[in-house]
């Protein structure tokens, strides 16, 4: 590849360099896959204990205690592991790519490239996770014996989608954390907070109707039950709360992007 040195180059072709270091992307993602389960001692098996200890808790304490219904004719663990998924897949890649650019320091402050790619890394290694457990998924739909719907292939453009939601918030994060380290503290407790007012453990069917719009205003809502439509085919299609989620994934993504890009120029020095 040929080094051009040009003063203000960089602004004028930073989306065509996103495309000629597009095999960076791939690298950056499988080097973060290789670290993260390198040493332990399950290994890959966490992207699918997590899921699934997490399915038992909700199961219990919501189908078992508290006595909430389920999906229509869906066992309540299979309407939580389907819920589960895609909250896993947003909550890993926005603590993961709000942390990236702070964890990659070395990396940033050297060498040049669009910085962007590296929080888009960290939403590609939550997706191969989120691949691990659909694996599982599958498992427990065949103890179940549950067949899915016809709609099931749905389920790529929602893990698409999945991935857009939580990218937006993870590049107004990690364009902050680089500068204020205190959102190191805040991002865990927003991905904790947003665990119990997303439909994960629950149906959004016990929402009252007079609280659905703004129930709904939670991106994630329309991705879950999406991902129950597609899977289970308990509910019907979640027309309005999907443009809810695709209209706040775009929006996020847009402010993202453009705080980013305003704060990036700054990133090797700060950080």
């Amino acid at each position: 590849m040929q080094l051009v040195l040009e003063a203000g180059r960089t602004e004028r072709e930073y989306w065509k360099d996103l495309w000629r270091y597009r095999e960076l992307f791939f690298i950056l993602t499988w080097r973060d896959v290789a670290v993260q389960y390198k040493q332990t001692v399950v290994g890959i098996l966490w992207a699918v204990l997590r899921p699934f200890l997490t399915m038992l808790a909700f199961t219990f304490v919501f189908g078992k205690v508290a006595k909430l219904p389920s999906e229509g004719a869906a066992p309540y663990a299979l309407m939580v592991f389907a819920a589960m998924l895609p909250w896993q897949l947003f909550s890993t890649a926005l603590g993961t790519s709000a942390n990236s650019l702070v964890t990659n320091a070395n990396l940033v402050s050297k060498v040049y490239f669009p910085r962007v790619l590296v929080p888009a890394s960290s939403v590609g290694v939550a997706v191969v996770d989120f691949a691990i457990s659909f694996v599982l998924l599958g498992l427990v739909m065949v103890w179940y014996q549950y067949l899915p719907p016809v709609q099931f292939f749905a389920v790529i453009p929602l893990t698409l989608l999945a991935g857009l939601v939580a990218l937006g918030p993870g590049l107004i994060l990690c364009s902050l954390n680089v500068t204020y380290r205190d959102f190191r503290i805040i991002v865990p407790f927003i991905t904790q907070f947003g665990l119990y007012v997303s439909p994960v453990g629950f149906s959004s069917s016990v929402v009252p109707e007079q609280w659905q719009l703004l129930f709904e205003c939670n991106p994630m809502v329309g991705v879950i039950d999406g991902f129950r439509w597609a899977v289970l085919g308990t509910v019907d299609f979640p027309g309005r709360a999907l443009l809810i989620s695709c209209l706040c994934a775009g929006l996020f993504l847009w402010w993202g992007i453009r705080l980013f890009r305003k704060t990036e120029r700054n990133f090797a020095d700060v950080i």
